[in-house]
Parts: C-alpha cells; sequence; structure tokens
C-alpha cells in the first residue's frame, strides 16, 4: 500500500507527539487525518490544536487502528505499549513509525518486526536525531575517514526529569534511563561503528548504574568493545542534568558535536572536525525539522518495501539495550519467569495460511506438527514467550524439552508459557529425563515428576530417556516408564540415544510381559554426516543396516540436530571459531552435501537450512525435525522446508548416492 500523501493518525497523546503533529504539515508527504486516546476528551482537544475540521478523533486506540482512511501511524505510547499497537497496526496494514525505544525487549523487537515483514508495511523507530542533516553529515565524514581509522566513540544524554512520581521512575511501565534516553548514546555508537562497515553488535558490554528506590536506574554508564578493538563509553541519566558532547575518536582526528539530540527547525547546528596538526574547523549545517523528516523517511521506507537490513539494525540496537539493562542489573517486574507475559500484538492464534505439516505416533491421539521446537535455547520467559508464539501461531504443536536443559530452566519457561496461554490440550509435549549420570530408574522416577511439575501438567504426551545405561537391564527402565503410562502420566515413551539393539530388547521385554513398549526414537539425524558427535552418550542414525531397520519397522524417529548445529547456514572451510562444528561436520564430502543444497536452494528461493530440513522430512520412515532457532527469522527459514517437495532422485543427490 502506497500513497502520494499518507494519512496520518497518531496513537498517544503525550509531549513528543505534541511535538511531531506541529512538523507534520512541514513534511513532504503527509498530513494529519486522525488522532487516538483513551481519553477522548483529550483527543478532541489535542485534534483541535494541530489537525484540521476533517480530522478525526478517537476515545479508544483500537477505532484509531480500525480506520480505513489511515495510511501510517504514530505509536507515542508508554514504552510497554509499543509494541502490541505496532504489531495491531502492521496487522491492519497501516505502515508505523515508533517512538523509541520501539520495543522494551530484544525479543519484542523481532515480534514487531516480523509482524511487519509479514504484512509488507514499513517500520521506523523515532530517533529523530538520524533524520537532521547533521547526523548525515558526520556519518559521510566517518564513513570517507576523515579523521582516520575509528577507534573510541564518547555519547550520552542526561537530563533531570520533572516529575519524580511519573512514568520515567515507575517499573511497570519501563521506566529508567537506558530504555528513555540511553537509546541515543547506543543508537548514535552503533550508527558510527556501522559507517565504517563494521558490525554494530558490540563484542562485550559491562555497565554500572545508579538504581532508584523504584528499582529504575536514574543514570548508568556503559563501556563497550566492537570489531576491530573500537571502544566506546555510553552514559544516560533522567536524574541528572547535563550536556555532555558527542565525541568521535578516530587515528588521525575527532569529531566533537555539541548537540547531536535535539535542535530546533529553524537552528543552524554546528559541529567540529579538528585533525591532527591542521587545528580545529566548524562544519556549518542546513536547519531541519526532524519530525518532519521522519514522516517523510517512513514514506520513502513504504515506497522502497521491508527491509531486512533495516530490521537488522533495529534488532541489534533492541539486543544491545538488553544487555546494557542486563549488565546494569535492571529488571523489570514484568520479565520474571513466573510473570504472566502476554502476547505482541495479539492472542497466539494459529494462522490459517500456514504451511505446516503434521504426523502421529502410536498410541497418542494427537497430531504432531513435524517441525518440534527445541525448548534449549531459552533465555528468559520473556523471549521464550515470543518465539514461542509465533511457532504456534505457523501450525507448530510440538516443543520438546529436557530436564537437563538450563537445569530445569526450560521447561519451567515452557510451562509457564503453556499455562500463560491456556494452550495445553493444543500442543504436543515432549520430555526428556534420566541423562548421564543419573541415567538409572531411581532418577528416571524422580525426574519425571519433578519434570511434571515444572511443565504444569499432569501428564507428557511423550517422554523420552535422554540417554542410555547399558549396564542396566533394559526392564528396569521399561517397568517403570511403563507404570506411568497406565497411571496416564506419559502417554507414550522411547529412547533418545538409544542403540537399535537396546531399543529392540526394550519391546522385546514389554512383548514378553505384557507391558507398554518403546514407541519412538530421538537420535541424531540430518543430510550432514556426523563422524563425531558433540555430547558424550550421543548416538546417531547414519548407516544403512539403522534406516533399514527404521524404514521396515516404521519407528518414528525425532531427529535431533538435524540441520548440523547450523552447518548448511554458515560453514565455510575457511572459518575454524566453532571447533565443534569443524570435528562433527567438517569433511570433503559435507562441502559436496554442502554445495549441492545451497545450488537447490538458490533455484528455489529458499534457505540452505530450509532444504537440508526437507531431505530430513523425507524418508522412508516417519521423521519429525527438531530444530532449536535463536531467532523469529531461523524459525521462518525453518518452515520454509515444509514447501519443498524433494523427489527420491533429488534427495539422493544431495546425499551424494545413485538411485
Amino acid at each position: 500500500m502506497s500513497a502520494t500523501v499518507f494519512r496520518w493518525g497518531i496513537l498517544g497523546l503525550g509531549e513528543v507527539a505534541e511535538r511531531f503533529a506541529e512538523q507534520l504539515p512541514l513534511s513532504a508527504s503527509g498530513r494529519l487525518a486522525a488522532v487516538g486516546s483513551r481519553d477522548g476528551t483529550r483527543a478532541a482537544a489535542f485534534a483541535a490544536r494541530h489537525g484540521s475540521a476533517q480530522t478525526r478523533a478517537y476515545g479508544s486506540y483500537e477505532e484509531l487502528i480500525a480506520d480505513p482512511g489511515i495510511d501510517a501511524v504514530y505509536v507515542s505510547t508508554v514504552h510497554t505499549e509499543h509494541a502490541v499497537w505496532s504489531v495491531r497496526a502492521a496487522e491492519a496494514g497501516k505502515h508505523v513509525l515508533c517512538e523509541q525505544p520501539l520495543t522494551v525487549t530484544f525479543a519484542e523487537a523481532m515480534a514487531v518486526h516480523e509482524a511487519a515483514r509479514r504484512a509488507d508495511v514499513a517500520l521506523v523507530e523515532a530517533y529523530m536525531y538520524r533524520y537532521h542533516p547533521q547526523t548525515e553529515e558526520v556519518l559521510r565524514r566517518v564513513a570517507e575517514g576523515e579523521i582516520g581509522d575509528l577507534q573510541h566513540i564518547e555519547a550520552g544524554y542526561l537530563f533531570q526529569a520533572g516529575n519524580p512520581a511519573g512514568r520515567l521512575f515507575d517499573p511497570e511501565v519501563a521506566g529508567g534511563a537506558i530504555l528513555d534516553v540511553g537509546g541515543y548514546a547506543a543508537s548514535m555508537a552503533q550508527a558510527v561503528v556501522s559507517a565504517t562497515g563494521r558490525k554494530p553488535d558490540p563484542v562485550t558490554l559491562t555497565a554500572r548504574a545508579s538504581l532508584h528506590p523504584s528499582g529504575v536506574d536514574q543514570w548508568s554508564t556503559a563501556s563497550l568493545t566492537f570489531a576491530d578493538g573500537i571502544t566506546a563509553h555510553l552514559t544516560s541519566a533522567i536524574s541528572l542534568e547535563d550536556t555532555p558532547p558527542l565525541r568521535i575518536w578516530g587515528s588521525e582526528g575527532v569529531i566533537e558535536v555539541s548537540q547531536p539530540w535535539t535542535v530546533l527547525p529553524g537552528e543552524r547546528p554546528t559541529f567540529t572536525v579538528a585533525r591532527a596538526g591542521e587545528g580545529r574547523r566548524a562544519v556549518v549545517c542546513e536547519p531541519a525539522a526532524v519530525y518532519a523528516r521522519e514522516a517523510d523517511a517512513v514514506h520513502t521506507a513504504a515506497e522502497a518495501g521491508f527491509s531486512p537490513d533495516a530490521a537488522s539494525t533495529a534488532i541489534a540496537l533492541a539486543q544491545l539495550l538488553a544487555r546494557w539493562r542486563a549488565a546494569a542489573g535492571v529488571r523489570y517486574p514484568f520479565e520474571h519467569d513466573d510473570a504472566f507475559i502476554p502476547t505482541v500484538g495479539r492472542r497466539p492464534l494459529v494462522r490459517g495460511d500456514h504451511s505446516m505439516t503434521y504426523g502421529t505416533i502410536p498410541g497418542v491421539d494427537k497430531p504432531i506438527s513435524r517441525l518440534v521446537f527445541g525448548c534449549d535455547n531459552q533465555r528468559d520467559l520473556g523471549f521464550a514467550s515470543v518465539v514461542f508464539d509465533d511457532f504456534f501461531e505457523r501450525g507448530g504443536n510440538a516443543f520438546d524439552t529436557a530436564y537437563e536443559y538450563g537445569d530445569r530452566l526450560q521447561q519451567k519457561l515452557f510451562g509457564q508459557w503453556m499455562a500463560n496461554r491456556g494452550v495445553r490440550e493444543e500442543v504436543f509435549v515432549i520430555g526428556k529425563g534420566a541423562h548421564t549420570p543419573y541415567c538409572d530408574p531411581q532418577n528416571l522416577e524422580s525426574q519425571l515428576l519433578e519434570t511434571l511439575e515444572d511443565l504444569q501438567t499432569d501428564h507428557l504426551d511423550l517422554y523420552f530417556l535422554h540417554r542410555d545405561n547399558e549396564e542396566i537391564p533394559v526392564g528396569e527402565f521399561v517397568d517403570v516408564l511403563d507404570r506411568y503410562h497406565r497411571a496416564g502420566a506419559i502417554r507414550a515413551f522411547g529412547g533418545s540415544n538409544w542403540s537399535r539393539e537396546r531399543f529392540d530388547a526394550a519391546n522385546e521385554y514389554a512383548r514378553a510381559n505384557g507391558t507398554q513398549g518403546f514407541t519412538a526414537l530421538s537420535n541424531h539425524f540430518g543430510l550432514a554426516e556426523a563422524h563425531a558427535l558433540p555430547f558424550p552418550g550421543s548416538r546417531h542414525v547414519t548407516d544403512s543396516a539403522s534406516k533399514r531397520w527404521l524404514e521396515e519397522a516404521q519407528i518414528p524417529l525425532f531427529a535431533w540436530a538435524s540441520g548440523a548445529r547450523g552447518f548448511f547456514s554458515r560453514a565455510d572451510p575457511a572459518d575454524l571459531s566453532d571447533p565443534i562444528l569443524v570435528e562433527c561436520y567438517y569433511s570433503e564430502q559435507n562441502f559436496e552435501r554442502l554445495r549441492r543444497v545451497r545450488e537447490l536452494a538458490d533455484n528455489l528461493g529458499v534457505s540452505p537450512t530450509a532444504v537440508a530440513l526437507a531431505y530430513v522430512l523425507k524418508q522412508k520412515f516417519p521423521t519429525f525435525a527438531l530444530i532449536g532457532p535463536r531467532t523469529l527469522a531461523e524459525t521462518r527459514t525453518s518452515t520454509a522446508a515444509l514447501d519443498i517437495d524433494l523427489d527420491d532422485a533429488t534427495s539422493a543427490w544431495l546425499d551424494l548416492r545413485e538411485l
């Protein structure tokens, strides 16, 4: 959707919204069409001050979002509502300009950008200083090497808040200096580093903060190191008035900007450049209405279409701010791992346009998504909630947990997510226990009971012994699992990292003794042949005899490391930085598989990982591919595997075989 002139709606009518509305008439591409507030009287007064007779005033945010006469929405609510209303605006087909910070958490930033990508709308984070000619000129000079090789950045935004009882000191609405103004310094540091062609992700970050009695940071400092040893020192404050200049140090000089953030429309800002032996020179910039230029930037972005690069930059900033807060010891009450965390934008209903496919296993009357989400790398409940919501929306209902993951943290996070969403009966829950060195019937039983407690459920759909202990007769394991199966606490069970011989022995024991046997296997399996496995006690399915056994018995395989630890997305013979990846997968044969995967992926317009997963799903025995995405983009590229229909000849070609 595009228009010559965007009809803007303003959602949230605070002080910054006033500035945006004042300057919007100066933009080349926008006019004010509607405003929205939870107070209808306030909305009407705001519209009268800044709009025309045709400007609509709504007494709710929902009404403004639903207005078909709005092309773009400026979200200027409290921080904790940025994500939800940005997503809702995007889902309504509106382009979005969201006041900074875009979101409170890194995970929410991923969710908002994923919503914008899906809706094909522009999404811009409103750091207004970015759109001033002064900022553009400073970055140009850094990029062109006027001060030599970049070495160090000093940036800060500090002010004294007028109301010590207001939102800035309220942890329930994500108050504090880092999120309110620290993002200015952080985003500038990242922009300067990016101008040199380097990645804007800091290699190291340390921070200190002075905490207000409410728990928010009233001021904070952070020290960062970027690639090639570039350093930065950032400061932020809401209880301390100061105007530190922006300083950018290079090997041959320094740029100093006395007023980097707030420049009035009529002002001609000046910054200085000092080079060794040349003295200090002043650079005078043109005046600009930065809020109007923000509006025009949204129009330009809409014309260009969704930008993955812009999304990556914004998400990197959200991640930096999250690291800063964590290092400074700032955590809001709603971020605790037992909190109720609502969905970003909407309840996680399964989307009607998903392409997920499903299978079943004997003894369980519930469909199982062919992709299974591995719950082993979620850092906190906020992050887990976003990635689980996204997978569920895509039709994924199978989740793989284990007692060992994060010392029970991962299964607790998943259990809290299920409780928060009320979806226990809609999801297929896989639990695992009895991991080495606690692989025995006694520990199996105690871990199973604790797993049920952590997951806040009375049963598991499928339970795997996480490892095998071949010194213990299989019957002792089967007897414990069968008892809980009869009690209804386990719907089905099997072995993870079990040999074919022990798996068969367990089922022979079950048949001979009239008990429930093993239903499924979870071993390593994928297109890349592993000549070593990263975890002690691991087993994989590689030899033709094992594959033939699975085919003949039609044993369901839940394949872990189905993407080969990212081999198909990042492997490079010259990159030896991941010793486990090198040890397990680097071989001449696997790099030839990678070459063929990339060739097919290019032809299909998908990621190489999607092709590798499609191979796992295209077997002559039932397969379910476990994935461990750390971003929503990784989930999206993985689900593309479901749309790839490999024939037998192509599968054999990928695997260096001939039919």
